[in-house]
């Protein structure tokens, strides 16, 4: 397996592109969501009550999305350093904009916290419900003998720890079960196993 150099120094990204694409993508989302609201509302509004009844929560999304990308990656290039802090960051301003909704104080350093936190532990544990990201580097023959390596113990290590029995068996094993049968017991006990037939 071959060893590169990695280069750990950080790389400052663009923070309002980031933020214009976040502030998009989330947009597009509160668009859907507003759409389904104004389906499902009793009275018929028209094509335009998307925007016009329930257009707020295209503006809630746009915004929430926009400035947790925003923070998350300014302050990245502020510490020069891409880690969890910068998501919890990210996650309380944008639990705040949230918490603005409802117009009291508490509401929203509740909300910035509550998101903060719910962020910060997912991408602290590794950002992904699905397990684990294979590193591509890494050949994965090597990778599974690294880990063979890894776990395997010497036979005479294994019975030392667990000792004779349950199927493990270390060498010479039948004539020291055939040595304390006849001290214990007095019995003579064949070493060599019986004929089949």
């Amino acid at each position: 397996m071959a060893h590169h150099a990695e280069d750990h120094s950080y790389h400052p990204q663009d923070a309002m592109s980031v933020a214009m694409k976040a502030t998009m993508l989330t947009g597009a989302v509160g668009l859907f969501g507003s759409a389904a609201q104004n389906t499902l509302s009793r009275r018929n509004h028209g094509p335009l009550g998307i925007f016009i009844r329930s257009g707020g929560t295209i503006g809630v999304f746009a915004a929430v999305g926009g400035t947790y990308a925003f923070v998350k990656t300014a302050s990245a290039n502020l510490r020069e350093k891409e880690d969890h802090y910068n998501t919890a960051l990210g996650g309380f301003f944008s639990g705040a904009i949230l918490g603005l909704r409802l117009r009291t104080f508490p509401a929203l350093l509740g909300y910035g916290v509550a998101v903060s936190a719910v962020m910060t532990a997912f991408e602290y544990t590794g950002g992904s419900l699905f397990g684990y990201k294979k590193d591509t580097s890494v050949d994965e023959f090597d990778r599974r003998q690294q880990l063979r390596k890894a776990f395997q113990t010497p036979g005479e290590q294994t019975v030392a720890e667990l000792g004779e029995g349950r199927g493990i068996y270390g060498p010479g094993y039948e004539e020291r079960r055939a040595e304390r049968i006849k001290e214990a017991y007095g019995v003579e006990v064949p070493t060599s196993p019986v004929p089949a037939s």
